[in-house]
């Protein structure tokens, strides 16, 4: 889309949003990427381990809510997670001066198969985005969620707000797609296990993909395919900050590493 053609997307996960300190951190750190662009989509997951709760939370009112027959009212108590992170850091946006809206996955137009729990993306019609960011605003968009033809929230399981952000990215041709996390790039071995572990500055997404096909954890497999699909570079890098300054938006464009489709 030439319209948009300076659209970037920043993604950040459960961790970078932990808490309303990490929100506000993060809202400073999404100012620093106005300074280029005038197009910004945020796709949040949910506050640190809210999923993980509210599967427990499922757990303790029915020995039943893991079933198949439950998967339908399990997506619609999940997907409430990303509801809170996205209009807490639109508040948080609105606090620093930046005009910002938040959206759920229906709104944002991310329509998916029917399936539960697992559901994949078929189409992005993004009506409202579209007209918001004409208006200068920063778009949230509620990442690992969409609705499927019968109008039912779903979930698009494991990896999904950064497969939401990069379809998001495909689907606005955006000029880098940033997947900010707890970790500050990819490696070329477990740096949990490895000492010697060295990070990769630069990665072709056919090898990002084999490496999550073959259980790396960075990313999910469904989230290179739609870089590649899209012809969409990726960074990955860490939202974590001392102080209350961001750092430069130089210095965040050299963090991490870039993967290029």
């Amino acid at each position: 889309m030439t319209e948009f053609k300076d659209l970037i997307v920043l993604k950040f996960g459960g961790s970078s949003l932990s808490s309303p300190v990490r929100i506000k951190k993060v809202a400073r750190l999404a100012l620093r990427h106005l300074e280029e662009t005038q197009h910004l989509i945020i796709v949040v997951s949910a506050m640190g381990k809210t999923t993980n709760q509210f599967l427990d939370l499922a757990s303790e009112v029915s020995p039943n809510a893991h079933s198949e027959e439950y998967k339908r009212e399990l997506d619609m108590l999940l997907t409430a997670g990303e509801r809170i992170s996205m209009s807490l850091l639109s508040m948080a946006l609105a606090d620093l001066g930046a005009k910002a809206v938040s959206f759920t996955g229906s709104q944002s137009g991310i329509i998916t198969s029917e399936k539960h729990g697992e559901a994949s993306i078929e189409a992005i019609r993004p009506i409202r985005i579209e007209e918001n960011l004409r208006h200068g605003k920063v778009c949230i968009v509620a990442g690992f969620q969409g609705v499927n033809a019968a109008k039912d929230v779903t979930t698009l399981g494991r990896g999904g707000s950064d497969t939401t952000a990069v379809a998001l990215g495909a689907h606005f041709g955006a000029k880098l797609v940033y997947i900010y996390t707890d970790v500050d790039g990819v490696y070329d071995a477990d740096p949990n296990t490895v000492t010697a572990a060295k990070q990769i500055k630069e990665l072709p997404a056919a090898t990002a993909l084999e490496m999550a096909r073959n259980g790396a954890k960075v990313l999910h497999p469904t989230c290179v395919e739609w870089a590649i699909k899209g012809n969409t570079p990726v960074r990955v890098l860490s939202s974590f900050f001392r102080g209350d300054e961001a750092p430069a938006l130089s210095a965040i464009q050299q963090q991490g590493t870039l993967i290029l489709p």
